[in-house]
């Protein structure tokens, strides 16, 4: 009973994060590396929390930040994702299981479409020369509270019947 309240609280803590995240690269395009941080040491917990086994599911969760971070930081080589952004993406790829953490990207990415093309517009509007910078990290928050509202809080089956989740 205590693992479950505390699971709970735990996604109500990642959404606050979350929330966070998004609010201060929207202001200060900037995610704050104590966020990441909070959110990658809290991952272990959840995991516990959520009846994971060492091998294979978080095996699979490590896997699947490492990746995250490895593609990541080479977008972030390019200049085509910021800092805050790859950790973010990284840390929550810890929290979310692999199947939704690939519905999470394609969430984010017309999400962050979508902000472009705002952004864009009212860059273009105030006719700014200086370089259109994009709060990605609106898109990654709104994509994994998405997730987390909609696939974690209310226990969501996929198509087989079989429970996404431990919980």
């Amino acid at each position: 009973m205590l693992a479950e309240y505390l699971h709970y609280a735990l996604l109500a803590g990642l959404a606050i994060a979350l929330l966070v995240a998004a609010f201060t690269d929207l202001k200060r395009r900037q995610i704050d590396n104590w966020l990441n941080a909070g959110i990658a040491l809290a991952a272990p917990v959840f995991w516990w929390t959520s009846g994971l086994e060492l091998w294979p599911d978080i095996a699979w969760q490590l896997g699947i930040a490492l990746a995250t971070f490895g593609l990541c930081a080479g977008l972030f080589a390019l200049g085509w994702m910021g800092g805050g952004d790859v950790k973010l993406l990284t840390v929550l790829a810890l929290w979310i299981a692999p199947l939704l953490f690939l519905r999470l990207l394609i969430i984010m990415a017309l999400v962050g479409g979508v902000l472009t093309l705002l952004f864009g517009m009212w860059h273009f509007m105030r006719r700014q020369k200086e370089r259109l910078a994009i709060p990605y990290g609106v898109a990654i928050s709104a994509a994994a509270l998405w997730i987390i509202s909609t696939e974690y809080l209310f226990f969501a089956n996929d198509v087989s019947g079989q429970q996404l989740l431990a919980g």
